[in-house]
């Protein structure tokens, strides 16, 4: 079945953010009066600055904003002329994928036709909103991230995110080195079909895909980048690209979690050992249920599977 993957559920449906989401859900639909985009950051008030320079670039272009507080300052912000034009919402210590969980159900959201679910660290510099949604929109990109500049970036863990100066828009990397061996006969990640989690902008349609591929219990979301292209509405290969014309610069900072994190600071590499511990151990929860899924899902099956056996046949 096309654009959705398997039977793929979060264990635990409860909702635990109890009447904030009411409130929640009246001012999104006040705010999204004039604009058909939204811009949700999990910020901390040390990125002031930061989130400062990306919220003014999407608000000329009349994007909605929504803003998840993970250290317990929302105060802090209220100096900004634009405070109260955002969504503020308060939880200590989570992350953007939690808060995604939580407050991004798609039929809160069902009004906006992309979102953008990006974090805190990024350089906008070179990236104009709107005219990278036309770029998504005339390329029929239903999945996709700015490219990376290389020269700037401090924090680039995978080469298809990289900017190539020479294109608009790319879809594939060709790599031969090693085991990674990416070529045209590549058929998903991380060689063609496939996006980072620190900047994805989702098509409404993809969106309430992805929405069901976050677990409420694994809120690091590793492994949730490699199965995104299943949630194109089509061809990963065709669907998700990464666009080169508007990029940003990844800043690579550390920012999760609140008060704990900055009485961390001295210890920040223990601090990043133990969130690495954690997300590897979500990496293969996440695994075990995504196999799970396949195996007792017996209306879907895997069509990218499927095009390359068909490929290797012919």
């Amino acid at each position: 079945m096309e654009g959705r993957a398997p039977g793929f559920a979060s264990r635990d449906h409860r909702t635990d953010h109890g009447h904030g989401i009411e409130v929640y859900v009246e001012e999104l639909k006040g705010a999204s009066d004039k604009s058909n985009s939204l811009l949700a950051m999990a910020v901390g008030i040390s990125q002031k600055k930061n989130v400062d320079n990306i919220v003014r670039k999407f608000l000329i272009e009349d994007f909605s904003i929504m803003l998840f507080h993970y250290d317990g300052s929302v105060d802090g912000w209220h100096d900004l002329n634009w405070s109260n034009k955002a969504v503020h919402i308060l939880a200590y210590n989570q992350t953007k994928w939690w808060f995604a969980k939580r407050f991004l159900h798609p039929d809160v959201v069902s009004i906006y036709d992309y979102i953008f679910l990006w974090d805190e660290d990024l350089g906008v510099e070179n990236f104009h909103p709107r005219r990278y949604l036309k770029i998504m929109f005339s390329e029929g990109l239903e999945i996709s991230q700015p490219a990376l500049d290389p020269d700037q970036s401090s924090d680039i863990h995978h080469r298809i995110t990289i900017r190539n100066k020479m294109m608009k828009v790319h879809r594939r990397i060709y790599d031969f080195r090693g085991s990674l061996n990416c070529s045209d006969e590549s058929k998903g990640p991380p060689c063609t079909g496939w996006v980072e989690g620190m900047a994805p902008v989702f098509s409404r349609a993809a969106w309430r895909c992805v929405w069901h591929l976050i677990q409420n219990d694994l809120i690091h979301g590793w492994g949730l980048d490699m199965k995104l292209g299943y949630c194109a509405q089509g061809d990963q290969t065709k669907k998700v690209g990464v666009i080169d014309s508007e990029f940003i610069v990844h800043q690579g900072i550390p920012s999760l979690g609140g008060p704990s994190v900055t009485k961390a600071l001295h210890r920040s590499v223990d601090l990043r050992s133990q969130i690495r511990r954690q997300s590897t151990a979500e990496l293969e929860k996440f695994k075990e249920r995504w196999n799970k899924a396949v195996k007792e899902d017996k209306e879907w099956t895997d069509r990218f599977v499927k095009l390359a056996r068909k490929k290797n046949v012919t």
